[in-house]
């Protein structure tokens, strides 16, 4: 299915990006979420910054890109605070093996780890995983996954397929489109948050 098959108006997602190879989908993703109505808000981890400028996410959703707790912005509320009770959903997108084992702890301690546990009660999250297949088979990894599932938590991906590193095994970020379907069935559920 194409971004045309959603029909996303009106409804607030928060793209959360963190720092591995496959953060340059996340580009893509949010040109699909974009094109298939939705708002688009991005926060990025540093590490995330090294792999893809923010100014390619701020040229693509047409707003500002937040990656710092202590970033200057013009609304006083928190924006780990703010920006959850803003959004619909919150992906994230790539999901390293580092924000999950941060997400199944409670850690929060840069933006992105802050809003994961401030999105409690505020918006569902879906997460996308990408690493190496050992990481992802790490005994460690499926634990803070089986963690965040039971507390809710969605997940897409990841799939099969060629690595970065060079090696042939499960670990690859889901695609775009295959993202944007499992966040186009789980707003669609429910009234974007706007029209409540």
């Amino acid at each position: 299915m194409g971004s045309e098959d959603y029909k996303l108006d009106g409804y607030e997602v928060l793209l959360c990006v963190t720092g591995g190879i496959a953060c340059y989908k996340s580009a893509a993703l949010t040109s699909k979420l974009i094109q298939a109505g939705a708002g688009v808000t991005v926060a990025m981890t540093e590490s995330a910054s090294r792999f893809v400028a923010p100014l390619t996410f701020q040229t693509l959703s047409g707003r500002a890109v937040y990656s710092s707790m202590w970033q200057a912005v013009e609304d006083y509320r928190p924006g780990h605070l703010s920006l959850t009770e803003a959004a619909d959903l919150m992906i994230v997108a790539p999901a390293t093996a580092n924000i999950l084992a941060k997400m199944a702890a409670g850690i929060a301690d840069e933006l992105v780890s802050a809003l994961a546990l401030s999105a409690h009660g505020a918006c569902d999250i879906l997460l996308a995983p990408a690493m190496n297949t050992r990481m992802w088979e790490a005994p460690a990894t499926q634990a803070n996954l089986a963690t965040l599932a039971e507390r809710g938590v969605h997940t897409v991906g990841p799939t099969e397929g060629y690595l970065a590193c060079g090696a042939v095994g499960k670990g690859r970020m889901a695609e775009p489109a295959e993202i944007l379907a499992a966040a186009g069935r789980l707003l669609t559920r429910r009234e974007p948050k706007r029209r409540r």
